[in-house]
């Protein structure tokens, strides 16, 4: 089975998927726009061939790049990088070669907020309302039907890029005037103080949830970019029933079939709100962070999926993962080496963050396993404390 990853030098730690394909025994081949000689030796020797573009954002060229790998290497079966950036692309270029997956047209409920919507209303779950803003002319008159605050953000967009709070007459002011009108935006009001989390996992080919698990941020996003705040997030040891119906409730009615999805919520008193889903498994190190809350490898069991093979699970008990991290213009109160030597074995994980990701998730990133939700609290307390200046 020929199985080709868009982007595989990039981001670093997904370099992992070319090499579980590769042990599964898919011939995988590769298209980026890193040199080859920018690979590691391990990335080299888990791809079959690489195909150096100079843009992959042009998808002309991507095209010339999939139908040489066609004519030398036969059908390509799929194409995958499970990066968000490249979903609209890989689309277009299954439907151009027939690819089995997401074709353009499927796409359309997963890259719209309003569309998202409409199918969580479907699926029996209750949602934050929203409503599309195609004009300056209308966003006063939206604010004053929702009521401040509200978040204004793409009707199609990723992450919180270029989202925004509006608490006051101000703020509006304020967007309309910074707003080019070149893309609609989605209004939906600011739930205060309540805490975001998801439903995440892997869909089989038959289109049923294989493996699931979910994270609860400490502190919302855009609060954490608007204060430059400690970033931190906990993979949860247990989902809570009611999240978890409506998490199997809204894969069902989007319809997906092998794929990772990330599905967002807001807590609600006792009940969740639908925010958002994403076609695609949670950005930057999150995957590793549910590999080792899970003692599993995702990257593996996706391979098995594609394979058409049964998803093994793993014999040992999941835990909490806490991923946090320390800002280099702050003073902690422990440092890398006390961190390490304070948790000992459930220290798991120690990366510096890109500096592209360091203005939401800060500079040095960190993992650590914890047990019950009294040793989750004191992660957060013990390597956010800062030194008072």
């Amino acid at each position: 089975m020929n199985f080709i990853v868009t982007s595989p030098f990039y981001p670093e730690n997904f370099q992992l998927f070319t090499n579980r394909l590769k042990k599964q025994g898919f011939t995988v081949l590769g298209i980026g726009q890193e040199p080859y000689d920018q690979l590691s030796a391990n990335l080299k020797s888990d791809l079959t061939e690489y195909y150096k573009v100079n843009n992959l954002e042009k998808v002309d060229e991507v095209k010339r790049a999939v139908a040489y790998l066609y004519f030398k290497h036969g059908k390509i079966d799929r194409i995958e990088s499970n990066n968000e950036h490249w979903l609209n692309l890989e689309a277009e270029i299954r439907q151009e070669f027939n690819i089995l997956g997401n074709k353009p047209s499927d796409l359309k409920k997963v890259k719209f907020k309003s569309e998202m919507k409409k199918l969580f209303k479907k699926a029996g779950v209750p949602t934050v309302p929203g409503k599309i803003a195609n004009k300056k002319t209308s966003v006063k008159r939206l604010v004053k039907e929702l009521g401040l605050p509200v978040v204004a953000k793409p009707n199609s967009g990723v992450g919180s890029s270029a989202t925004y709070k509006l608490i006051n007459d101000a703020d509006v002011d304020t967007f309309i005037a910074e707003w080019d009108e070149k893309e609609p935006y989605f209004f939906e009001p600011y739930i205060e103080d309540a805490r975001l989390l998801s439903f995440d996992g892997l869909i089989d080919q038959e289109g049923n949830i294989v493996f699931e698990t979910g994270l609860y941020y400490k502190e919302p996003t855009l609060e954490v970019i608007k204060r430059q705040g400690d970033f931190g997030y906990c993979i949860q040891k247990q989902m809570p029933e009611k999240l978890r119906k409506y998490g199997h409730a809204i894969v069902e009615q989007f319809g997906m079939t092998e794929r990772f999805f990330h599905i967002e919520f807001f807590e609600d008193g006792d009940d969740f709100l639908a925010v958002e889903y994403n076609n695609r498994v949670a950005g930057g190190y999150t995957i590793d962070m549910y590999n080792f809350a899970n003692h599993i490898d995702l990257f593996q069991q996706y391979a098995r999926v594609v394979a058409g093979l049964p998803f093994e699970h793993s014999d040992i008990a999941n835990q909490y993962c806490v991923a946090l991290s320390q800002r280099d213009q702050f003073t902690y109160a422990h440092n890398d080496a006390d961190i390490r030597s304070h948790y000992g074995n459930r220290f798991v994980f120690s990366k510096r963050m890109p500096d592209g990701f360091a203005a939401l998730q800060g500079n040095q990133f960190y993992g650590i396993l914890a047990d019950t939700q009294a040793e989750v609290d004191e992660v957060f307390n013990y390597v956010h404390q800062r030194v008072e200046q």
